[in-house]
């Protein structure tokens, strides 16, 4: 209200001088100059007093902030264009008359400023947020160079001295506009015109007053946040209370206060300003720009927010052909933002596709000048290079799944960018602290990169580029070149050459005896026991591991890695377990010097049960390796669980595997023979399928199955060999001769044989359904004194269901064996006394079985049988 009296004391006494110039008798001898001076001063004065007026109706008004502003704004515009386009002051006072009305058109003159003053600083005494009108007008006042200059500056200025007086009363200050309008008023600050540059100092002093007010009430709240103030301000370059002309033609208090006063938020508004202004036409502005952003930068760039916003326009405008010295202080700023966040700017430059143009590759050597940021900037690579190429992450399921979207090369911008990162000698410090992990990481890369070449042949082979770089750079020329004469290096991309070429770059690094080796040890074991992201990237560090383990160290190895190498065993990668055992087998020679040998075995015996047949071949032949050499004591220990864990693999689906098993059975009954007795229970355990798999149509199995029964007949002194040679073989015979054995020296096994017996008739191969009806038929004949009501009924119900065998033959055997045990059944008696009697006279009177179903095996069709 103390505004608008103001204004309506001005508007009155303004109308009384144009009054009085109308009625005057001389101004019929005015010339037409003079005529439209008055015209001019006129018109621009009530314009101003309409668009005032508008502006304070909507103050008082309830229109939506957004759509006042935006209308406001307007309005502001209009006024500023009628007081540039005002005729000077020079020509009012040139107008030379009698009666001096020269001086009410001075007065009229005056006073249409001081309308547009008191119109923004009405609008700034409603809303400290309109502060962004000043900013608009300074922007109007660069692009018009009117005579106004000046005295557009004294209004900004004394606008901003009465919001920083009103700041000072507001619980909170929302003027979000201060970093631009900042910006605008640095520039000027340095203007050719004294006059000027007086202003914009003192506006800027205002401002940063405006700035501190804003803080006051930002950092109002938590002892903590008052604490971290007083902090701040204890070493400020100076006390905000400085005087404004310090502020004048120098850029860097400038920029030392206004980083200092200007929240992040703002203070990135500045720099964006001024980033802006790099590609102005107006060179001097661009100059004055960019001396301003480069020293803003150094002194506050952690404060900057919108860094990635930053990286990526100046990508876009240096694309658009800037000139040398607009594209020379953008590069700059990437490496001031690189200084203080290293991550945010790298990770933008990975963000474009794959490879980077040049660009980029200017933007990479800008960002690799600061050497104090190196070990950051590598720090920020190496976590992109965990990445695998071409991979990304469905969002429903979480799984990983091959895919071509160029966000998901980012590990591949990352190989592009060390090989332009890894030679620069500001580097060589953070590249020899990180050679462990770039090397890994590298190798990493080549072996996904040789597999994204099978998706696509437009991306070159940086990953590969990038650790022949890291070599060179480390002083490993001659591991480069032996590398380059074994052709590795042009293989690499070759799929099954992968893991041979990470072996051969691990053994020529090892043949070389490279510097390198006890902090690459130390990083390996540190990432093997954390364990890596993928399953794939065990097999790089098993390779690399094991090859320098093997050049450094003699067997065994120490016990912290045989630990890694035992959990490795059991890996969910095949790969993986496969070096591991065959590094193990490797062992064999002195194995017996291994502290904790018995946890390896078992660490083994847990690899039978994986899905992979690979991985299960190579644990029975280690395992077998490392029993050759083990010593008895320890072996005997172990033999009953080796033993037991033999029996399974013995129906394994694999023939391999099943004769392997079968003949690893026998070699440990032939080591072990003097603890027999041990073990016993788990020998006979693996019986039935011993017998059984003798009708396993591969030869392999059969020779197997021969061999270990060749063993166990010597074992348990059984008569059967001479069934067991090619010439006589008859499985009902072998079955017929075991089976009479067993009564003789093991008779309380046969019910367990029995059971494991039944298991086999409900299998899918038809040999091992009809030699379990025969063994059955056997068995139940030999022990009928031994069963009970309750089991020959579960026999029956078993046998039942083989009656209904697809092949003829099972369904024949299994009648007569059907018949055979309900002549058991039938001679069962319910007196528990004869009963007894029964069972005592059988144990003392041992019978002999004599053949039952006369079945002769038909002679094998070489043409089917296949050796394994």
């Amino acid at each position: 209200m103390a505004v608008e009296s103001i204004e309506l004391i001005v508007q009155s006494a303004t109308w009384s001088h144009l009054t009085q110039v109308k009625n005057s008798s001389h101004l019929s001898t005015f010339s037409s100059t003079q005529e439209y001076t008055y015209a001019a001063l006129l018109d621009a004065y009530s314009g101003l007093l309409s668009h005032q007026s508008i502006i304070l109706a909507m103050n008082s008004s309830f229109v939506d902030p957004c759509m006042q502003f935006e209308f406001q704004l307007s309005l502001v515009a209009s006024s500023f264009k009628l007081v540039t386009d005002m005729p000077s002051l020079d020509k009012i006072k040139g107008i030379k008359d009698k009666k001096n009305y020269h001086e009410s058109l001075e007065a009229l003159y005056q006073s249409t400023l001081k309308v547009f003053e008191d119109t923004l600083m009405v609008l700034v005494s409603k809303d400290l947020y309109k502060l962004q009108m000043l900013k608009e007008i300074a922007v109007w006042m660069n692009e018009n160079s009117s005579y106004l200059q000046e005295r557009i500056m004294v209004i900004i200025s004394r606008v901003l001295a009465f919001a920083s007086r009103k700041s000072k009363t507001h619980a909170s200050v929302d003027a979000p506009c201060l970093g631009d309008l900042a910006a605008e008023l640095a520039l000027l600050c340095g203007h050719f015109n004294p006059e000027i540059t007086q202003q914009a100092s003192l506006g800027m002093y205002h401002l940063l007053c405006i700035a501190k007010n804003q803080n006051a009430n930002i950092f109002q709240g938590s002892p903590m946040d008052k604490s971290k103030r007083h902090s701040n301000a204890s070493t400020s370059p100076t006390d905000l209370e400085f005087l404004p002309k310090v502020l004048q033609r120098d850029k860097t208090k400038i920029a030392q206060h206004v980083g200092y006063n200007l929240i992040p938020s703002l203070l990135t508004d500045f720099v964006w300003n001024l980033l802006m202004k790099l590609s102005k036409p107006n060179s001097k502005t661009a100059s004055e720009a960019a001396s301003m952003l480069k020293l803003t930068l150094e002194y506050h760039a952690a404060k900057i927010t919108m860094v990635s916003k930053i990286v990526d326009t100046i990508y876009r405008k240096l694309c658009q052909n800037s000139t040398h010295i607009t594209s020379i202080a953008m590069l700059r700023v990437i490496a001031l933002l690189t200084r203080t966040s290293p991550k945010k700017v790298i990770f933008q430059l990975m963000d474009y596709p794959v490879p980077a143009d040049n660009t980029l590759v200017l933007m990479w050597h800008a960002a690799s000048s600061e050497a104090s940021v190196a070990p950051l900037v590598l720090k920020t690579l190496l976590l992109i290079l965990k990445g695998k190429p071409g991979e990304s992450k469905d969002s429903l399921t979480g799984k990983s799944h091959p895919s071509m979207d160029e966000t998901n090369m980012m590990p591949v911008a990352a190989s592009q960018a060390l090989c332009t990162l890894l030679p620069v000698s500001s580097y060589r410090k953070a590249v020899a602290q990180f050679f462990p992990q770039l090397l890994m990481a590298l190798l990493l890369q080549v072996f996904y990169s040789s597999d994204l070449k099978l998706i696509t042949n437009d991306i070159p082979f940086f990953a590969r580029d990038a650790l022949r770089i890291l070599l060179k750079c480390s002083g490993l020329h001659q591991v480069d070149n032996a590398l380059q004469k074994r052709n590795c290096w042009s293989q690499f991309s070759q799929v099954l050459f992968q893991h041979h070429g990470v072996y051969l770059v691990a053994k020529t690094l090892s043949d070389y005896n490279f510097p390198q080796f006890p902090e690459t040890l130390r990083y390996l074991y540190k990432l093997s026991v954390e364990g890596p992201r993928r399953s794939e990237d065990s097999v790089i560090t098993v390779i690399v591991l094991t090859e320098l383990l093997n050049s450094f160290f003699s067997s065994p190895f120490p016990e912290e890695f045989l630990v890694l190498f035992r959990n490795w065993v059991n890996d969910v990668n095949p790969s993986v377990c496969k070096l591991s055992l065959q590094k193990i087998a490797n062992m064999a020679p002195v194995i017996n010097k291994i502290e904790n040998v018995c946890s390896l075995i078992l660490a083994i015996l847990d690899a039978f049960l994986s899905k992979d047949k690979t991985v299960v071949t190579r644990a029975l032949i280690t395992l077998r390796k490392l029993l050759e050499k083990l010593d008895k004591v320890t072996y005997s220990s172990l033999c009953t669980k080796i033993a037991a864990s033999y029996c399974p693999l013995m129906d394994h689906s694999s023939e391999g595997i099943r004769s392997m098993a079968i003949r690893h059975f026998g070699e440990l009954l032939r080591d072990m023979y003097q603890y027999t007795w041990m073990f016993k229970d788990v020998v006979l355990e693996g019986l039935v399928p011993l017998i059984l798999f003798l009708e396993d149509p591969a030869m392999v199995v059969v020779r197997a199955c021969k061999t270990t029964l060749e063993i166990c007949s010597l074992q348990f002194d059984w008569s059967i060999s001479y069934w067991l040679t090619d010439k006589n073989y008859d499985f009902e015979m072998v079955v017929l001769n075991i089976c009479n054995n067993l009564n003789i020296s093991h008779w309380s096994y046969l019910t367990d044989l029995i059971s494991d017996t039944l298991g086999f008739l409900n299998s899918s191969r038809a040999y091992l359904r009809r030699g379990a009806v025969i063994l059955l038929g056997y068995l139940a004949k030999l022990c009928s004194h031994l069963l009970l009501s309750l089991e020959i009924e579960v026999m029956l119900d078993a046998i039942d269901r083989v009656l209904r065998d697809e092949d003829a033959s099972i369904r024949e055997l299994a009648k007569q064996t059907k018949k055979l045990f309900q002549e058991i059944s039938y001679g069962l008696t319910s007196s528990s006394v004869k009963q007894t009697f029964r069972r005592l006279f059988n144990f003392f009177c041992f019978k002999k079985l004599k053949i039952i179903y006369h079945y002769k095996k038909m002679s094998y069709d070489r043409n089917l049988l296949h050796v394994e």
